[in-house]
C-alpha cells in the first residue's frame, strides 16, 4: 500500500485526485497507476483502470486471479465492475468512501471469490484526500 501512496501523492502533485494503485502478481508489483482523469481529458482514466490495463498488457492475460489490487481509496461501482470481470483475486484498499464506493450498494459487485480487505494506511490516505479537496475547495 506505501507504494500506492507513493502514486496517490504524483496524482495529488499533478493537480489529480489523489489516488494511487499498484497490482501485485507473485510478491511483484507489476502495474502502478494514479488518477490521470484530467490529464489525460478521460473520466475513466482512474488509478485501478490504468492499473489494471498495465497489469493485462504485462501479464498478457485478460484475467488477475492471481494478482491483489492495492488502491488508496474504496473502488467507485466502474472500477468494481472492471476488477468484477478481471476476476481480481484480492483487493486492499485504504480508505473507504462513503459517496461513491462500491460496498455503498447493496449487491456485490466484484467478484465472488475477490477477497476485499479494507483500512490497511487508511489515515495517511484520507489526509491526503482532506488536504487535496480543502485545496479545491476552501
Amino acid at each position: 500500500m506505501g507504494e500506492a501512496l507513493k502514486q496517490a501523492k504524483l496524482a495529488f502533485e499533478k493537480g489529480e485526485v489523489p489516488v494511487g494503485a499498484v497490482v501485485v502478481a507473485e510478491k511483484r508489483i507489476i502495474a502502478r497507476a494514479h488518477n490521470q482523469t484530467e490529464q489525460l481529458n478521460d473520466v475513466t482514466a482512474h488509478a485501478e483502470m490504468l492499473a489494471l490495463t498495465s497489469a493485462f498488457n504485462y501479464l498478457g492475460a485478460k484475467y488477475l486471479k492471481e494478482c491483489t489490487l492495492y488502491v488508496t481509496l474504496e473502488p467507485c461501482t466502474m472500477c468494481a465492475g472492471a476488477q468484477y470481470w478481471a476476476q481480481l483475486g484480492k483487493l486492499v484498499y485504504a480508505a473507504s468512501d462513503e459517496k461513491r464506493g462500491f460496498s455503498q450498494h447493496q449487491k456485490n459487485l466484484l467478484h465472488p471469490k475477490t477477497e476485499v480487505v479494507a483500512g490497511l494506511l487508511e489515515k495517511e490516505s484520507e489526509a491526503l484526500l482532506k488536504e487535496f479537496f480543502s485545496k479545491l475547495r476552501p
